[in-house]
């Protein structure tokens, strides 16, 4: 396994980092109301961060099936109304929401392999290796801090998956381990910190890499999928 990197903590965000964008879309209306009456009274920086992990981790459903290809789809703005999403929109809104409240923010990606997805995902995937999984980096107490607002709590019930916590200080990445002690998540490749998300470059690697999955999500094949049925 790869070890996913800690971020230099000397280097400080750019303004890149708290400036609304295309996706990070922390100006309009509805993602600013949303991350002020998460967080907006909460004590300090980390106290807004982990009101709104929370809030978007177990407010929106995790759903590997939702994926799709419209720019739009990604844009927290959109995000936020969505009944569920995966990881990397889910990542998107939790940048936005932070923005919006003046945490630099910005996502991360990894490739990780999914010791415990269902046969009927990897057979849709074509393997166990999930590109581009997505998660927020929040620039908290002088440095970076990961977060991965991915699995709800239900979902983490159901599967007997140990959720993730978030304190403000500490990283919050998936646990190698299940709560019955299975291999669950392995980290293999780092991808890097980005102020925006790389659209153009995910959706092609995307293409690339899953074309069977991605083809039944441009036909709209997964509409009615039931979330990570075996």
């Amino acid at each position: 396994m790869q070890p996913i990197p800690a971020l230099p903590s000397a280097t400080a965000p750019g303004p890149e980092f708290l400036a609304p964008s295309e996706f990070m879309d922390s100006q309009t209306p509805d993602v600013r109301g949303f991350a002020e009456a998460t967080a907006g009274g909460a004590p300090d920086e980390a106290g807004k961060a982990v009101r709104l992990y929370y809030a978007v981790r177990d407010g929106i459903r995790y759903d590997p099936y939702s994926i799709r290809m419209e720019r739009e789809t990604y844009r927290a703005s959109h995000v936020l109304h969505a009944p569920s999403a995966y990881c990397i929109p889910k990542a998107i809104l939790l940048a936005a929401a932070a923005r919006a409240l003046g945490i630099a923010a910005g996502l991360g990606f990894a490739d990780v392999k999914n010791h415990l997805t269902t046969r009927k995902l990897r057979d849709a995937m074509g393997t166990d290796v999930f590109i581009h999984h997505g998660y927020t980096v929040l620039y908290l107490g002088g440095r970076w801090v990961k977060c991965t607002p991915a699995f709800n709590i239900e979902l983490c019930r159901k599967f007997g998956v140990l959720p993730l916590e978030f304190n403000g200080r500490n990283d919050s990445l998936m646990h190698p381990y299940d709560s019955r002690n299975q291999r669950h998540m392995e980290y293999l490749k780092d991808r890097g910190l980005f102020s925006e998300f790389p659209f153009e470059r995910v959706m092609r690697d995307f293409r690339e890499t899953y074309p069977a999955m991605m083809q039944m999500a441009i036909e709209g094949r997964f509409e009615n999928e039931e979330p990570l049925r075996p």
